[in-house]
């Protein structure tokens, strides 16, 4: 990071923020991610050393301009505001624009949870799912994540808009094996499992068909405006200059509604009522969002950090 022209401090909390997201096994968008996030660094559509600026607010909410600075870094501190202004007012709300990717959204999830916060968050993406009823890449596969805090086992939400984000499609070509569900469509328009066609396509499915993409298209607009900002069409197309992007997040504080026993109780019972469900193959139990990356997280630290060998090599060759 340092190499990358970031001051120290800043180095640190960004690669940690690269380092927690393998940590806790979502490798696309950890270490595999680094050698992209460096060359749109060096490309220059990434400055590292711009810092976010409140341009507008009243009240919970505010708008924040990221000047096109480190992803993770702006969205960390835009949620950080996003929970001072929800200990104030009960709810507190950041639009930011001109911003850059995120990296894994799921962290602003955990990062309100770990601090007693319910949160939603999300930003939009250049163009690269097709709207529902066209072969074009024409919405962002948007990622969205909703957060419920529950000591010490958060659940999080942490989804894109296409059922396999493009990280996700990289990681399946990579080690040759099929996705576990259709995840978009072949040259030939058929639904595949094959990771690599649907990355030549450039046809990834929208979760929910219309649905998804309908929720994409609203959280595009809604992001744009209220953080004064680019929308998904306005972003570039190519995946080593996308920059400018649009992110919302809002926080919201129950500490003056009920106490978190009573918090944690609630989401006790729907916890256990799901682990109840019998499941279809019986050495999978049912999960809720986050239960995997607790998981993996426990085994990662206990064994080691996997990583992939020609990434490995591809970070080394950078020094």
């Amino acid at each position: 990071m340092q190499q990358l022209g970031l001051r120290q401090d800043r180095a640190a909390h960004c690669a940690q923020l690269f380092a927690e997201t393998t940590r806790d096994g979502i490798y696309t968008h950890g270490l595999n991610r680094f050698p992209r996030f460096a060359a749109i660094v060096r490309n220059g559509s990434i400055d590292v050393n711009a810092e976010p600026e409140r341009v507008a607010g009243f009240g919970g909410i505010e708008r924040w301009n990221g000047h096109r600075g480190i992803g993770n870094l702006n969205a960390y501190a835009a949620m950080q505001r996003a929970i001072a202004l929800a200990r104030q007012h009960g709810l507190g709300a950041v639009a930011l624009a001109n911003t850059n990717h995120w990296m894994r959204g799921g962290t602003y999830g955990w990062q309100a949870a770990d601090q007693g916060l319910f949160a939603i968050c999300w930003t939009n993406t250049l163009a690269n799912v097709p709207a529902w009823g066209s072969a074009v890449p024409v919405i962002g596969n948007n990622p969205l994540i909703i957060a419920i805090p529950r000591p010490p086992a958060h659940v999080v939400l942490d989804m894109a808009m296409s059922q396999f984000s493009y990280g996700a499609l990289d990681s399946y070509t990579r080690r040759g094996v099929p996705l576990p569900v259709p995840g978009g469509y072949d040259a030939e328009g058929n639904l595949t499992t094959d990771s690599a066609a649907i990355e030549a396509s450039q046809r990834a499915l929208p979760v929910g068909y219309w649905k998804g993409s309908g929720l994409s298209l609203v959280l595009d607009i809604m992001g744009a405006m209220l953080a004064g900002g680019l929308a998904t069409h306005q972003l570039p197309l190519d995946p080593l200059h996308e920059a400018g992007l649009s992110q919302f997040f809002l926080a919201i504080d129950p500490a003056n509604l009920a106490s978190v026993a009573e918090l944690t109780h609630i989401a006790e019972g729907v916890i256990a009522n799901l682990h109840d469900a019998p499941p279809i193959d019986p050495s999978r139990r049912l999960r809720y969002p986050g239960e995997q990356a607790l998981r993996l997280r426990e085994e990662n630290l206990r064994l080691g950090v996997p990583v992939d060998t020609e990434i490995w090599q591809q970070i080394n060759s950078m020094k």
